[in-house]
């Protein structure tokens, strides 16, 4: 693994095919960088594994079960693993639960994001579960990698995102709503 991108460094620019959709002639798309900071929106983009497993689908089921969350604090959530779009189409297909998904999955295939970010398993070079918030100016303004088996707190995610956006001093375990310092 290389050295993980830090908290305040530049979300490396990106450009990279995604499944977007089950409907046929409209499952890929390219996504770039810019589908945030092109339109000031924040980012949130996930890393998973590999498709086909066990713990990645809960993390993804939950995290598109947020998906309003997100599109409601204007940020843009993506997932993304070292699977090619095809292989991340196939799983989609014939995984009920992915069947609906409301946000895109990246495919990292030639794995220079995954490498750039510092989150790629030596050996095996798929993802650590790594998460980035990204502000709409590009900068990762938090990082969090779990080890293969542990899958992620969604609601953490959020509850960080809130605090971000407040541009505030929050205190521990401080929750949208609550008075920041």
């Amino acid at each position: 693994m290389g050295s993980l991108a830090n908290v305040g460094s530049k979300f490396p620019e990106f450009s990279k095919k995604a499944v977007v959709s089950l409907e046929k002639g409209k499952e890929f798309e390219t996504i770039t960088n810019d589908i945030h900071t092109g339109s000031n929106k924040w980012m949130v983009i996930y890393f998973y594994p590999k498709d086909f497993t066990f713990v990645c689908p809960t993390e993804i089921v939950e995290f598109d079960n947020h998906f309003s969350d997100f599109r409601d604090r204007d940020t843009v959530l993506i997932g993304a693993s070292t699977d090619s779009e095809f292989v991340h189409q196939a799983w989609r297909t014939h995984e009920p639960k992915l069947t609906g998904l409301k946000h895109a999955l990246l495919a990292d295939t030639s794995k220079s994001l995954s490498e750039d970010l510092g989150i790629l398993l030596e050996g095996e070079k798929v993802c650590y579960r790594a998460t980035f918030i990204v502000d709409p100016q590009g900068i990762i303004r938090w990082v969090s990698v779990n080890d293969l088996s542990v899958g992620r707190n969604v609601n953490e995610v959020i509850r960080v995102l809130d605090a971000l956006q407040t541009d505030e001093l929050c205190p521990c375990n401080w929750e949208k709503g609550q008075a920041t310092l």
